[in-house]
């Protein structure tokens, strides 16, 4: 770094959100800083080799003693730190997540002295800064969903013309079997509860290590392998609305993905770099905030590695 330049601060959080009586009117959760004496979402620096779904968990974990599944992204906010109080300041970076809280009871800690649920609109009023408010206009923005769709294309499995048995059983390579675990870990921030995958063995080689960790089956799902959706395009596009419920995992293949994805999210799924692809990479995930039938936002997730 060169003298005189900050480094950027890299950190992440969420809009804490639950919806205890009414889906349609949910409330959010705010934390006061005694450090700051000032109201914000819940985030933090992200630790490292920490990525930043990761880190928007464990912040709000920390700070709000609540168990969070992960939504869709809320955007980043860009602003410089130059409180003497603060621990670092420089050009500060933070991603945001839409988070349902799971379970947990909060207690007062040496960040954060209460927490506060409030209406999205009295939470707004409440806030210190205006790109929180930013990020809690694009949560309310959006309708609440009913599911959340994590739909994976499998990890590297080697080249078809170099396998000579049936395709159906060609395996996932040792950098496909680490990418598998690398989705193990991204994939349970969503809190899934059901992992589907369509036949192949690189397909259900894919998510095992989520399902074990989960302790589900890897339920199959052939209308959503390439023959099957070949077949019957809509046959597979109905059956994969009948699998959104709660928070599930799909796993497919490439001739699938982009093309199931383009029927449910449109153009605005389409690559941003002006080449009208769907990207689909081995290992990658898109994210489906689902409400009944309507696919309301979808994201990205390209392979770590």
């Amino acid at each position: 770094m060169p003298p005189g330049v900050d480094a950027v601060i890299r950190a992440a959080g969420a809009v804490l959100w639950r919806a205890p009586g009414n889906a349609d009117a949910p409330e959010v959760g705010l934390v006061h800083r005694p450090r700051y004496d000032d109201w914000s979402l819940p985030k933090g620096k992200l630790d490292d080799g920490e990525c930043p779904p990761q880190a928007a968990v464990r912040e709000v974990a920390e700070e709000t003693g609540h168990k969070v599944a992960l939504g869709r992204r809320l955007g980043r906010a860009h602003y410089v730190v130059r409180s003497p109080k603060a621990r670092q300041t420089g050009p500060k970076i933070v991603d945001y997540w839409a988070a349902r809280a799971v379970d947990g009871t909060f207690a007062p800690n040496h960040e954060v002295d209460e927490l506060r649920w409030l209406s999205p609109a009295a939470a707004r009023d409440l806030l210190s800064y205006d790109f929180d408010r930013t990020v809690l206009d694009s949560f309310v923005a959006v309708p609440l969903p009913t599911a959340t769709v994590l739909l994976v294309r499998h990890g590297e499995a080697g080249e078809r013309a170099e396998w000579d048995g049936d395709d159906y059983l060609r395996p996932l390579t040792e950098d496909g079997l680490r990418q598998a675990a690398e989705l193990c870990s991204l994939l349970a921030l969503f809190v899934p509860s059901a992992v589907h995958s369509a036949p192949p063995v690189r397909c259900v080689q894919t998510v095992e290590p989520l399902a074990a960790a989960l302790g589900v089956e890897v339920l199959l799902e052939p209308l959503l392998s390439e023959d099957g959706y070949t077949f019957d395009p809509d046959a597979a596009r109905r059956r994969f609305l009948e699998l959104a419920r709660g928070s599930v995992v799909v796993c497919s293949q490439g001739g699938v993905i982009p093309d199931l994805v383009f029927a449910l999210a449109g153009p605005a799924a389409l690559d941003a770099d002006g080449h009208g692809d769907i990207p689909s990479r081995k290992g990658s995930t898109w994210v489906l905030s689902m409400r009944d039938t309507q696919c309301l936002t979808a994201d990205h997730y390209p392979p770590k590695t």
